[in-house]
């Protein structure tokens, strides 16, 4: 019994694993990459432009662009630290003013603690402070 159950334990522990497909997809490579969705009619078959993500030759996301049948509805951009993480979003609007600037602060664990709000003219609007909570056992 002793030894059934031993090898069931080794089964379990490496034929089970080395049977089991890899069923996750691949990676998309985002360096230099541009998403465009397209918005189809089902009926007319006629497409719009619904939203275009530029990435940079790092696999960083650098800007959004969102559309609505008029164009341009708003637009995103995104900038950098020297760790990779986002430190800035600058918000645009229709008509490509700027409106809101966004600056952030991250924690120990690399996850955003403070976003910072500014107007155009530099001015802080708001702050958002990110609270993460874990339940343990």
């Amino acid at each position: 019994m002793k030894r059934t159950l031993t090898l069931l334990a080794l089964a379990l522990t490496f034929v089970v694993p080395a049977l089991a497909q890899n069923t996750a997809a691949p990676k998309i490579n985002k360096k230099n990459l541009v998403i465009k969705e397209w918005k189809t009619d089902p009926k007319s078959g006629s497409k719009a432009l619904d939203h275009v993500t530029t990435f940079d030759a790092a696999g960083k996301k650098i800007e959004e662009i969102e559309y609505n049948s008029y164009g341009q509805k708003w637009r995103k951009r995104y900038e950098y630290g020297a760790d990779g993480k986002c430190v800035k979003e600058l918000l645009y609007n229709e008509r490509n003013k700027l409106e809101t600037v966004r600056k952030f602060e991250y924690n120990e664990f690399g996850r955003k603690k403070t976003q910072y709000n500014y107007d155009p003219k530099g001015k802080l609007v708001s702050i958002k402070v990110f609270e993460y909570i874990t339940e343990d056992a």
